[in-house]
Formats: structure tokens, C-alpha cells, sequence
């Protein structure tokens, strides 16, 4: 080959370089704001940045041109509430319809595999959202009943089987995609402003499992150099605060109590080795935490002539409302114990307590072997370990 050879074939493979980094998006929302614009961002390891904007023709189409060198995560968007998470790949012509005003869940996504992945979720998320909603309804419109406590329990049973179907849902999709970026949204999806699809204690396995899988193949692009040290961050706060030790470490024994129960008198934590124990942090002026009360009567009840103890400390501020607590929602079965600190008790910094309820189930040596279990996830692990 000739240099004039080479130099040609040099420019002709550039050229189809170059083309092939273009990624070019088309659209059509459909009954559109008349001047409404959209915009493309670019998601950046420590921010969006504002890439492109057009504003939507009248009969709704819009569409954008950019180089995309690597798969990318980009954000199709209206405003801060209407949006779609896309992951692009260079070369993918990109087609989607979707209403105005409800971009995270389009008709229809062809030309981009991420993408129509993280649409899919988006629905099958948006679906069980829905669900949740409804069991809001019925707690509003039912307020006046007679079987209240009842009634709030069905309604907890059947948000924990919801939630519990979109994560394991959620963990199907991980599985089956676990070469690709969409899996990190799905990771950090989220039912409501405060619940999180993935428990990252229950559930660490998937973060290790998708930050092992996408920084050996991205370990330079921001996201998942973000997510790798966020997992680093977490493999050392669990080492740290008495849960089990990272990916498959030995589990750690539960830090000591010792409070006044209402008599007065201390009690250790480690009194109540050689039983499998359930330590539950609540307060009687927090509403999860009655409401979860229930289900901890009902386990309680059912396997306490197994060898299963409640240690129940409470974040209550003053004597009498703990005790009207207790009291209230029949919880006199099992120990009781608090310094009346609110947040400023002596366990939050011991257990890096940042919300309750939370709680710690202990095996018989008064090591954590689980954490946060409420609902059916809790009677199904009590079961695992009774029957």
C-alpha cells in the first residue's frame, strides 16, 4: 500500500469514526405547550450540564444531534419534575413519543436498547407507585374506623408485598442486565421521596454486585466511579456499625446497652444471649413506629416459646408518654428500655441511628444477622430461622 493508499484509508476510517459517534434523537410529545421547550443535559459525575435545547414545533416534534463517544447518561427534559433518564450509545438514532408532560414514561422508545430499558422500569415502577397511592387512599378515607389497628395492618401487609414485588422485580432486572449502566438508576430507584426500591443493608449484594460488573468495564466514566466509591463508602460503615461485615464477612456482635427499664432497673443487651433477639428502635410520638407495633405483637406472640426476646428501646423524650406507649399498643411482653434522651440518647451514635424505626435482629450469640426487617420480610426471616 502507497502513502497516498493509506492516507486515504486513514481519512475514510476517521470519517466512519465520526459518523459513527453521532447520535441523532427524534420526538413527537404529544399535545405540546404552544413555544414549549425541552433540553437535553448531559449527567456528570458532579453535575448536569445543559447540552442543548430546542423549542417543540407546533404539531409536537423536536429532535437533537450530538457525539457521543462512550454510552452516556443523558436527561430528556421539561422541567425538574418531567424527565426521562436516557442511556445513550454512539451511533443510536433515537425515537420516542411521548405526552408532554409525563416524559419518564414515554409510549414508546425505539433505536436505544439503555434507554428502553430504563423506560420499562420506569413504568413497572411508576405501577407499583400507583399501588402505594391507593393504600394512602383507603388510610385516609377509612380514618374513623372501629378496627383501626386491624385495618392498618392489612394495609402495612399489602405495601410490603408491593414493595417486596418491585424489588424483587428490580433484582430480575439487575440480573439480566448486569453489563449494562441502566442498572444504576435502577439501583438508586425510588418508591416514594422516602423509600428506597433497595435497602442498602438487606440488599448490599446487588450494589457489589453492579459496581464489580461496571467498573471493570467503565472504570473511568464518572457515574461509576461515583457509585465505586459510594460502595467503598458503604463496605465501611457496615464494618463499622455492627452489621455484617461486607460482601460475606463474618457477622459482628451488636455493640452493648445497658438502659432503665421502667422500674428502674438496668438491663443489658447481652442479658438476653442464647435467644434470637429482635433490638427495635421506636418512639411513641412516631407514627411508623405504632404502626409497625402490631406486626411486632404478632411475631412476639408467636414464637416467643421458641426463644425469640424483643429489646425495645425507645427514643421517647418524656417518662409518661413511653409508658402510655407501651401501654396503648400492648407491649408489655417483652424488655422495655430508654434514657429519655430523644435524639441525644446514648444509641444513636452507637448504632448511627438517622431515622426510626430501625432495628437489628440477633442470632443466638448476639451477632447482627439482620437489619430493618419490618412486616412480612420480618415474619418470613423468623420463620427461616424457627421452622
Amino acid at each position: 500500500m502507497n502513502i497516498k493508499s493509506a492516507f486515504i484509508l486513514s481519512a475514510i476510517l476517521m470519517l466512519t469514526a465520526c459518523k459513527n459517534n453521532n447520535v441523532e434523537l427524534t420526538g413527537i410529545l404529544e399535545y405540546p405547550l404552544p413555544g414549549q421547550y425541552i433540553f437535553l443535559q448531559e449527567l456528570k459525575s458532579d453535575a448536569l450540564l445543559n447540552v442543548d435545547s430546542v423549542i417543540v414545533s407546533n404539531d409536537g416534534k423536536f429532535e437533537f444531534k450530538r457525539k457521543v463517544k462512550f454510552p452516556s447518561f443523558y436527561l430528556l427534559k421539561i422541567n425538574q419534575n418531567n424527565f426521562l433518564t436516557m442511556l445513550v450509545e454512539p451511533g443510536e438514532k433515537i425515537k420516542m413519543t411521548s405526552h408532554f408532560d409525563s416524559l419518564n414514561y414515554p409510549v414508546v422508545v425505539s433505536g436505544s436498547k439503555g434507554t428502553g430499558l430504563i423506560a420499562d422500569y420506569n413504568k413497572k415502577l411508576l405501577s407499583t407507585r400507583n399501588k402505594i397511592r391507593g393504600l394512602n387512599d383507603l388510610f385516609n378515607n377509612n380514618t374513623g374506623r372501629s378496627d383501626m389497628t386491624a385495618f392498618i395492618d392489612s394495609l402495612d401487609r399489602l405495601g410490603d408485598a408491593y414493595l417486596n414485588e418491585i424489588n424483587s422485580y428490580a433484582k430480575e432486572f439487575i440480573d439480566k442486565n448486569i453489563s449494562s449502566l441502566a442498572t444504576i438508576p435502577v439501583l438508586y430507584s425510588m418508591l416514594t421521596p422516602s423509600l428506597y426500591v433497595f435497602d442498602p443493608q438487606q440488599d448490599l449484594q446487588y450494589f457489589l454486585k453492579v459496581d464489580s460488573s461496571l467498573f471493570s468495564l467503565y472504570p473511568e466514566y464518572g457515574p461509576v466511579i461515583d457509585l465505586h466509591n459510594q460502595i467503598n463508602e458503604m463496605r465501611a460503615y457496615f464494618a463499622t456499625s455492627g452489621t455484617q461485615a461486607a460482601a460475606g464477612g463474618e457477622y459482628t456482635e451488636a455493640p452493648e446497652i445497658a438502659l432503665p427499664d421502667p422500674g428502674g432497673d438496668t438491663i443489658r443487651l447481652s442479658s438476653t444471649r442464647g435467644n434470637y433477639v429482635l433490638l427495635d428502635f421506636w418512639a411513641a410520638w412516631c407514627p411508623p413506629c405504632r404502626a409497625e407495633n402490631p406486626n411486632l405483637v404478632a411475631v412476639f406472640n408467636k414464637y416467643k416459646s421458641k426463644g425469640f426476646l424483643i429489646y425495645q428501646v425507645s427514643l421517647d423524650k418524656t417518662r409518661d408518654a413511653w409508658l402510655k406507649g407501651i401501654k396503648d399498643d400492648g407491649l408489655g411482653g417483652w424488655i422495655h428500655v430508654s434514657d429519655l434522651g430523644y435524639w441525644n440518647s446514648s444509641v444513636v451514635p452507637l448504632y448511627r441511628l438517622e431515622s426510626i424505626p430501625a432495628n437489628f435482629l440477633l442470632d443466638r450469640e448476639g451477632r447482627i444477622i439482620a437489619c430493618n426487617l419490618r412486616g412480612d420480610a420480618l415474619q418470613r426471616k423468623l420463620e427461616e430461622l424457627f421452622n
